[in-house]
């Protein structure tokens, strides 16, 4: 897991860009000490941002260099084995909600 951590301390600059170009916001990914490893990402449309980057050339490179640390996805590169979950809570859209409805009966 060290080992992990290290090579994303200094994500090569192509890759950095190639994930900003493609349309890849707020991405972050999360490890615990059991090796689960959990990332968020933002993207207008995550299958196009996906696809964009399984274009390039940086990217197979990359997920060559990652992919001995990932087991159990069926010889997909790693940046193709996302299990996807679906949003349950958000804060920010419950507050805004909250906020309207309240707002709305002020004017009543």
């Amino acid at each position: 897991m060290t080992e992990y951590v290290q090579r994303h301390q200094g994500v090569w600059p192509d890759m950095l860009r190639a994930l900003d170009d493609s349309g890849w916001r707020n991405y972050s990914l999360f490890l615990r000490d059991d090796g689960l490893l959990v990332g968020y990402v933002e993207a207008d449309d995550l299958d196009a941002a996906q696809a964009a980057m399984s274009a390039l050339d940086v990217n197979t490179a990359w997920q060559a260099e990652m992919a001995d640390f990932f087991t159990g996805i069926n010889g997909r590169p790693p940046d193709e084995a996302f299990l996807r979950l679906d949003e349950v809570f958000n804060l920010d859209d419950q507050l805004l909600r909250h906020r309207a409805v309240k707002a709305l009966k002020r004017e009543k």
